[in-house]
């Protein structure tokens, strides 16, 4: 990163990817090729996103406990669990051509908008947390393997994470998007130390983009819970699309 320009434009991508991670998913999407374009290697491009990850994701923890919006102990639960399947994720060298992976993860978005729009609609009656028993069990188990992709690459693994806490759960999207959150920030602690410790990280250049990405989530946070459950499904049709569009034919 050689050119003043780089810095503000880091700054905006990171400000639009905060506020779409944190309402979905799928951010990473756009900041792993942007830092690649600007002169990182992919290894420390990885590595350096984390770095905006974590603050955006502990920004977005803040912004929706300011609305008072917890799943807590809950959440603290499945990133412990997150936590260790990141360490693995991170540390793990996946032999697959690039292209292959992208149209596998292209497969898996357009999944994710099937059952969004086909899945029956849970109405406000049913939604009856289901955050303890068996259903905390099941959650802690499956995401012990969310954090493992999330340590390796953790891109498009919000929607799978909110799907999995509304339907399996049956958390609100709300309620869902607050857990992710807080979820992504403790996994992602674990992957930025790997990284760290493996030196993939530029931390000026991980710094700014957390200005962008902290401040996306900080606004999403705030913004979607005023909003509700409408604009979260939307958002997420939406996003999913886009995500695998560019995945099939953009790689």
């Amino acid at each position: 990163m050689e050119e003043w320009y780089h810095y503000p434009l880091l700054i905006l991508v990171g400000f639009i990817v905060g506020f779409i991670n944190t309402v979905a998913g799928g951010g990473s999407l756009l900041t792993l090729p942007v830092l690649i374009f600007l002169g990182l290697p992919p290894s420390v491009a990885n590595g350096t996103n984390r770095v905006g990850v974590v603050i955006q994701n502990l920004m977005g923890t803040a912004g929706f406990k300011s609305k008072g919006v917890s799943t807590y102990p809950f959440d603290i639960f499945l990133g412990i669990s997150a936590f260790f399947g990141a360490v693995l994720g991170a540390y793990i060298a996946v032999d697959i051509k690039g292209e292959t992976f992208n149209r596998i993860l292209a497969i898996v978005m357009m999944v994710v908008v099937l059952i969004i729009i086909f899945k029956p609609k849970i109405e406000a009656e049913e939604l009856i947390e289901k955050i303890r028993g068996k259903q905390l069990w099941i959650g802690i188990v499956a995401f012990f393997f969310f954090g493992i992709y999330g340590g390796f690459i953790n891109a498009g693994l919000g929607f799978i994470i909110i799907l999995f806490l509304h339907y399996v759960n049956k958390l609100t999207l709300v309620k869902a998007n607050a857990t992710k959150v807080v979820v992504v920030l403790i996994y992602s602690l674990a992957a930025l130390v790997v990284f760290v410790l493996n030196d993939k990280v530029i931390w000026l250049v991980g710094l700014v983009l957390a200005i962008g990405t902290g401040s996306g989530a900080w606004v999403a946070s705030r913004f979607s819970v005023k909003q509700g459950d409408g604009f979260i499904k939307s958002f997420l049709i939406i996003m999913v699309l886009i995500m695998a569009i560019k995945l099939w034919f953009f790689n």
